[in-house]
């Protein structure tokens, strides 16, 4: 492992019964970098990422955090966003982040949390319920929850999926104040301009295969030049290209 490598995946397959998800798959994300993790849906993006905090167990392969599989104790602090919300639903949104707090080891989770609530636009929204908000102002409070604690290594799942263009930008402003203060960000997305904006480095992942991998600069190289949406369109076709467009909609 190279000396500045936060994540090793080396040779990685993934089978569920006699079907295979993922084929001989390699990469290294370094520190302090932010990685994107492309393609879509089913080519096996979250199922590496599963695998990677050993949610999965692989088919054979090493996914590697710090040098070693990841445990929670393991010596790299991880906050992972997923692509599901997993927040106690009938708990007001102030008590869930401070109960995330304390356990994180907060000195003041209720002074850290009205911030981030304030700075987000939903400081209104501090005692409702987290099933009384929408899916957005949901969304807001697990990134919330999971950059409290300023975590070395932050994995992200779509984290701005179902935001209008306004939320989109200001939770990309988030990562990247977390990205400046030296995190290492692995993200799943799938807008390109995130990518472009955030990314030093991508891989482009189709039926469990690498079909891109390299600087974003390195990509569009390899590509003849293209932009992220035309090489992404490329790979998939105009059919999934398309619907990956409409599956971009939505609102916070």
């Amino acid at each position: 492992m190279m000396k500045n490598t936060i994540i090793t995946v080396d040779h990685f397959q993934m089978s569920f019964s006699d079907k295979v998800v993922i084929k001989n798959l390699s990469f290294e994300v370094f520190k302090g970098e932010t990685f994107g993790l492309l393609g879509s849906n089913g080519s096996g993006k979250t199922t590496t990422i599963r695998a990677l905090l050993g949610l999965f167990t692989a088919t054979s392969g090493e996914l590697l955090i710090g040098g070693k599989k990841f445990t929670p104790d393991g010596g790299v602090t991880v906050g992972y966003l997923p692509e599901e919300r997993g927040l106690y639903k009938k708990e007001t949104v102030l008590d869930v982040m401070i109960y995330f707090g304390e356990l994180k080891g907060l000195e003041n989770p209720k002074e850290w949390s009205l911030n981030y609530l304030e700075r987000v636009g939903i400081a209104d929204k501090a005692r409702d319920k987290i099933d009384k908000l929408s899916s957005g102002q949901q969304q807001k409070v697990q990134l919330g929850i999971t950059i409290m604690n300023n975590p070395q290594l932050l994995i992200l799942d779509e984290p701005t999926k179902g935001f209008d263009p306004v939320n989109r930008r200001l939770l990309m402003d988030i990562i990247k104040e977390v990205q400046e203060r030296g995190a290492t960000i692995l993200m799943i997305t799938h807008y390109m301009d995130e990518v472009e904006r955030l990314c030093n480095r991508a891989l482009l992942l189709k039926d469990g295969v690498a079909r891109a991998y390299g600087t974003i600069d390195g990509i569009k190289k390899q590509f003849g030049g293209k932009s992220l949406d035309d090489i992404f369109v490329e790979v998939y076709g105009q059919e999934e290209g398309e619907e990956m467009s409409e599956q971009r909609g939505g609102n916070a």
